[in-house]
């Protein structure tokens, strides 16, 4: 099959790449992005295979929507404007990118007969439901822009899939982290800024008191989750919406202290302000995600920590 992946310079859709061409059902892996928060250095490993093609465009405009679409089977979407806090400073762009640029995918897609989208979706839709763990059926009020695009984007889907009998799979990702995330720039996920206070030997600061939780995610499991939701063949699985992550919980103050012990260090951490917008609390209920599409947590927090932070140690330059 070819798989147009848009976003596929970014960190999750570059890992992704990486994923789908070492599948041997993957004749053509084409890429759509638009550089604004991917990097050519995530792809560069890529030209030398003859199934890798590179478009820079931008979701935004539907005719280039239209071209990337042209003789593809199946689609990926993994491109958006990411952070909370981001949206919260700029929602006319994240709604943008975030709706417009999906809705020109998903129709782009429908002109061209393409039948299967699987594409990210986002754990902040659960908004403020205090149930935990989440589970896909029941959600809340959505607490920034970004949550709103985000749940807009499932509402497209499933109107999409019952109007032109399409077939769309939400992947609600639940704090990803790993190999090539961005440390740098005003919105930057916790995770890379860790490593690299670690690395200088600067104790970072954490919003809030250090105890809020999140089910954090090793990369690798959404690149699982989207080449099972590319290519299942249980019909009951499509149409749907999953949540991807591990099932753990983990303090930010917990996270920390697994870093310090992987670099050896004895940094402490400080405390500031809460962010607006942030949810307290998240943890997965993942049971859907292995029973209908075979999704298992195969990398627990852990051992992707140990290896984001060989990555970084291997890669300073990404500092």
């Amino acid at each position: 099959m070819k798989i147009l992946l848009t976003g596929g310079a970014g960190f999750i859709g570059s890992n992704l790449a990486d994923g789908l061409l070492n599948d041997d059902r993957v004749t053509e892996v084409r890429v759509l992005d638009n550089l604004s928060t991917g990097s050519l250095d995530n792809i560069k490993h890529l030209n030398k295979d003859p199934r890798f093609t590179f478009i820079q465009g931008d979701i935004r405009d539907y005719e280039t929507c239209l071209q990337a679409c042209d003789g593809i089977d199946r689609i990926t979407h993994q491109a958006a404007l990411g952070s909370v806090p981001r949206s919260i400073a700029d929602p006319l762009t994240s709604n943008a990118v975030n709706i417009s640029g999906a809705l020109n995918v998903f129709t782009a897609a429908k002109e061209k007969g393409i039948k299967r989208i699987v594409y990210a979706a986002s754990s902040s839709t659960y908004g403020d439901h205090p149930g935990l763990p989440k589970i896909e059926d029941k959600i809340g009020n959505p607490l920034s822009p970004y949550a709103v695009t985000k749940f807009v984007n499932e509402l497209y889907a499933r109107v999409y899939g019952q109007l032109y009998g399409m077939e769309f799979v939400g992947l609600r990702y639940f704090n990803i982290f790993g190999p090539r995330q961005n440390p740098k720039g005003p919105y930057a996920a916790v995770i890379p800024l860790f490593v690299k206070a670690l690395m200088n030997n600067e104790a970072p600061v954490m919003n809030g008191d250090g105890e809020h939780s999140r089910d954090f995610t090793f990369v690798a499991n959404a690149v699982q989750a989207n080449i099972k939701a590319l290519f299942t063949e249980n019909k009951e699985a499509v149409n749907q919406v999953y949540n991807i992550a591990c099932g753990e919980r983990t303090t930010l103050n917990e996270l920390f202290a697994m870093l310090k012990e992987e670099a050896g260090s004895q940094l402490n951490q400080l405390y500031g302000p809460e962010r607006a917008g942030d949810v307290k609390h998240s943890l997965a209920d993942i049971s859907k995600a292995g029973e209908l599409l075979g999704y298992t947590a195969a990398v627990p927090i852990r051992e992707g920590l140990k290896q984001a932070y060989r990555w970084y140690a291997q890669n300073p330059d990404r500092l």
